[in-house]
């Protein structure tokens, strides 16, 4: 892990309340690091319960020692994520913090540089693995043509490997993004529901969808739409193509038929990229007699040119109460 710059100059108990004194390289560092009308230290006094405030370079930390300790701790790894990345950030947006603070609490703790080399450049945001397994999820992406990401909802899936599907094409490293997933759910199949193919999809995609928008300009994300350059549509619209230079990202595979995961494995062409997420205990289909991402796992597993990542509850990045929810289903 890269050393902090900021130094604990010095440190003391009075009445049961350590104070601490940071110091950093510059006013602008500090600055940064505060955010936008230094709305960061109002934020970080309340989650954390301590008194920060900041003069010059500067910054105070004066509260009970643990509490002290911990804000310590979180401002000096968001600090290294600042001076490792320090040309593309203005302002450190409070979400670093949240979630350094939630791996620091859960020990489910990611190393800097490692979160910085495996950070996404999208239109509107970077965006950092948030936990362990997470990071480990990225790394495959980056290494493999051929990624399976398992684990339950709200572990960052669909939304990573969206980011990484937007950084490809602001990269120019391909030329098309293939949005799909089994478009028959819940009992639901799309021959008996109203509208046009997009119009059936679109439900179904919606998270998608929502990744999208927040990683892009609204108009940019249309536009690449009409152009044909992001498509989105069924499983079962792949059958007989070939894509090339192309990411291709499989949501929900889990309702996916063996026949189905067979044709979607072979639609890569050269120069792709494919990642198939999905939850194993939320299988929605019922006459699925093997899912395709169950037998997938079984038949390839062994090969080396293929990553499977497994994601628990300690990848969860929804509101705590969802880790609690998996692990009492888990019982």
């Amino acid at each position: 892990m890269l050393k902090t710059k900021a130094q604990n100059l010095k440190s003391f108990s009075h009445r049961n309340l350590l104070q601490v004194e940071l110091i950093f390289n510059s006013n602008d560092d500090l600055n940064t690091l505060l955010g936008e009308n230094s709305k960061n230290i109002d934020k970080l006094n309340e989650i954390i319960d301590v008194e920060i405030t900041f003069f010059g370079n500067k910054l105070l930390i004066v509260g009970k020692k643990h509490n002290v300790e911990l804000a310590e701790d979180l401002i000096n790894r968001v600090y290294d994520i600042l001076l490792l990345n320090k040309n593309n950030v203005q302002s450190m947006d409070f979400s670093i913090f949240e979630s350094e603070y939630k791996m620091l609490k859960n020990k489910n703790s990611v190393d800097t540089s490692s979160k910085v080399l495996n950070s996404i450049d999208t239109w509107k945001k970077t965006i950092y693995p948030k936990s362990d397994g997470q990071n480990k999820y990225i790394q495959a992406v980056n290494e493999y043509d051929v990624i399976f990401g398992l684990g339950p909802a709200g572990t960052g899936k669909s939304y990573l490997a969206v980011a990484k599907a937007v950084q490809s094409l602001k990269k120019g490293l391909i030329d098309k993004i293939i949005l799909s997933r089994p478009a028959v759910e819940a009992g639901e199949n799309l021959g008996f529901l109203p509208g046009d193919m997009k119009d059936k999809v679109d439900p179904y995609l919606r998270p998608i969808y929502d990744a999208l928008y927040e990683m892009m300009p609204f108009e940019t994300v249309e536009k690449k739409i009409q152009e044909g350059i992001i498509e989105i549509a069924p499983v079962a619209f792949m059958r007989g193509r070939t894509f090339k230079n192309s990411f291709i990202i499989i949501d929900e595979a889990q309702n996916t038929s063996s026949i189905q995961m067979k044709m979607i494995l072979t639609r890569l062409g050269h120069g792709s990229k494919m990642i198939i997420n999905g939850d194993l205990t939320q299988i929605d289909i019922k006459y699925i007699n093997d899912s395709g991402l169950s037998v997938a796992k079984k038949k390839l597993s062994n090969l080396k040119t293929i990553k499977f990542i497994n994601l628990n509850k300690k990848d969860v990045v929804r509101h705590k109460i969802v880790s609690e929810i998996i692990s009492a289903y888990e019982k």
